[in-house]
């Protein structure tokens, strides 16, 4: 499957001048939701990404994701998995269980993301999992941005990635798209302003 051409075809390869969650800018985006919108895709790169863990060996019982970007690619993947899905969501900024989810001591997760650049918010939903009593045995993403270690792409992490090492990453591709702080932003630099296009925002 080429994931990037996959992307451009459906108007989700974006280039321009982004400002992304992090706070950070780049001239690429991935808006991820143009991809998900059709269903039999968004079902076709979820078999996919269950493929690859299947092959992998991991085992897991559920399937959580982190609002908002992350719900329907975990849901796709659950549901191919045959798995249960729930998600997290933040309140006043802090990472949170709610609408009567509840994890079972020692259910094994999968953490899913439409798309991981450090894994923060990953880590984040994580670590409410745990929280619970939940084991975490791996994280998922339809693509990476680079900055993860990808297990079964084989790529190194960069200093900047937040998911822990000891759990692997899996994922259908990798986009190492430059990104800059505002600072140092050359697209800043010559006069361009940075729009915001994912789901914190806007």
């Amino acid at each position: 499957m080429n994931l990037e051409q996959l992307y451009k075809d459906n108007g989700a390869y974006l280039q321009g001048h982004f400002l992304l969650s992090s706070g950070n800018h780049s001239g690429f985006y991935l808006q991820s939701a143009k991809v998900l919108e059709n269903p039999s895709l968004a079902g076709e790169l979820a078999q996919e990404l269950a493929n690859v863990i299947h092959e992998s060996g991991i085992k897991f019982d559920s399937v959580c994701s982190p609002a908002l970007g992350g719900i329907l690619a975990g849901y796709e993947l659950a549901r191919v998995s045959k798995k249960r899905f729930i998600f997290t969501e933040r309140v006043d900024t802090v990472m949170t269980l709610r609408r009567g989810f509840e994890v079972k001591k020692g259910e094994r997760f999968i953490i899913c993301e439409d798309i991981i650049t450090t894994g923060g918010s990953a880590l984040e939903a994580s670590k409410v999992i745990q929280s619970q009593g939940g084991i975490v045995v791996g994280f998922a993403a339809l693509a990476n941005r680079g900055f993860c270690k990808v297990a079964n792409l084989g790529n190194k992490a960069k200093a900047s990635a937040k998911l822990p090492s000891d759990l692997p990453l899996f994922s259908l591709g990798n986009f190492d798209f430059e990104i800059y702080a505002p600072e140092l932003c050359p697209l800043c630099k010559n006069g361009s302003k940075a729009i915001k296009p994912g789901s914190r925002g806007n």
